[in-house]
């Protein structure tokens, strides 16, 4: 049974990404990184560190890379996939950045993980011209081609994403008092003013807000500040290890707020599980991808595709984490740009095809959900659509919302 799931999964994903063959160019053109036989990809993740719950898409793009390798490749080039630890260290993310663009001369940067990280390799990228595509963070700046041309976004933006739940919160909790609790950076900051720019004259309704650096051991004296402020409301912006800590600390202090929590530590398997399922009942939160922990996707064609591929090639992985769709989808992704570029494979049109994509459908974005970018649009993904936890799993409601943002 599974291995014929397995040829079946294999043969969709070759079908779906074309991988047999190219177009056809009257001259093969090569940049750093490209030849008759591989194409270089450069990565960082933060696989040790304060953010390392979100080394499993590191490791799931590696394992999905090593599907397409064993399918022929692309174009009949095989993927090698070079990834670095950056321990979510902006120093340590240049130096390794550094390092697969005049070591190992990647053909470009793909997924590098992290706002902090991204700000620190933007520049140097760029001035490089070397592509920094499909950066793992909602940032809105990274989707600004005038300044940064060759750096594009993939998911969701953060500002967007809190414009959304303004929208909700002024339509069900008018009367509401919030209570903000984000990371002190570029990542928090984005989240904020998105969530401020959504409520527009309703600033009012923000009775506290509490920081907390990326080092802090923990958020627990943020969330007494928020309680005592008598926010029923909370706005959490935090990455996984901290979203895990205050869903246990509201527990612990039996603070039941509305709770709405940013996506990018929506994950069950990474962040609800070890808080606790029962102490992440109610929270609120988005989606654009299907979550392999609801049930209404078992029968799914691109459910089962994505299981054959956990099952053969990473089988550690955690099933019930969105981070291990997140990598699944964003490789598919980069192996379309890559696909499309044919035979000439130079930085400038691997930079041209990932601003080419048009109503791309991958299979494990939601319904109603595809890619689109284009030379002034380098905001991949705009689309998403809420969510709640009912202490199992999360359950979709309302319409696809658009959060769209143009430079």
């Amino acid at each position: 049974m599974m291995t014929s799931m397995l040829r079946g999964a294999a043969a969709a994903a070759f079908v779906c990404l074309g991988l047999a063959a190219g177009p056809a160019v009257a001259q093969k053109q090569y940049g750093p990184g490209a030849s008759d036989t591989e194409v270089k990809i450069g990565n960082i993740n933060p696989y040790s560190g304060p953010a390392s719950a979100y080394g499993t898409i590191g490791r799931t793009e590696a394992a999905f890379f090593r599907m397409i390798n064993d399918q022929g490749g692309i174009n009949g080039r095989k993927i090698n996939f070079i990834s670095y630890d950056d321990g979510y260290s902006p120093p340590k993310a240049v130096e390794q950045t550094r390092k697969l663009v005049e070591s190992d001369n990647v053909l470009a940067m793909f997924q590098p993980l992290g706002t902090p990280s991204n700000t620190a390799i933007q520049k140097y990228l760029n001035q490089k011209q070397v592509p920094q595509l499909f950066v793992a963070t909602g940032a809105t700046k990274w989707g600004d081609p005038k300044q940064f041309p060759w750096t594009m976004g993939w998911q969701p933006t953060y500002q967007g994403e809190g414009r959304i739940y303004a929208s909700y919160i002024l339509k069900n909790h008018p009367k509401g008092k919030i209570g903000i609790l984000y990371q002190n950076d570029d990542y928090g900051k984005d989240y904020v003013k998105g969530l401020k720019d959504g409520l527009g004259d309703q600033l009012s309704m923000i009775v506290a807000e509490a920081p907390y650096e990326v080092t802090d051991p923990t958020i627990d004296s943020q969330i007494l500040k928020l309680q005592s402020a008598g926010a029923d409301i909370l706005y959490n912006v935090t990455t996984p290890k901290f979203a895990a800590q205050a869903i246990k600390k509201l527990a612990e202090v039996n603070w039941r707020p509305v709770h709405f929590l940013n996506s990018v530590s929506n994950s069950v398997g990474a962040v609800l599980k070890p808080a606790g399922l029962d102490n992440a009942k109610g929270i609120i939160s988005v989606n654009y991808l299907k979550d392999p922990t609801d049930p209404q996707w078992q029968n799914d064609p691109a459910y089962k595709d994505w299981l054959a591929f956990m099952d053969k090639y990473y089988p550690e992985g955690d099933k019930t984490s969105t981070f291990t769709v997140f990598g699944y989808l964003v490789s598919q992704t980069m192996a379309e740009v890559i696909k499309r570029a044919g035979d000439n494979l130079t930085r400038d049109n691997i930079m041209k095809q990932a601003a080419s994509l048009k109503d791309l459908e991958l299979g494990m974005l939601l319904p109603g959900i595809a890619i689109n970018t284009s030379a002034t649009d380098f905001y991949p993904v705009e689309q998403e659509q809420l969510q709640r936890f009912n202490g199992e799993r999360w359950e979709l409601f309302g319409p696809i919302y658009s959060g769209e943002v143009r430079s």
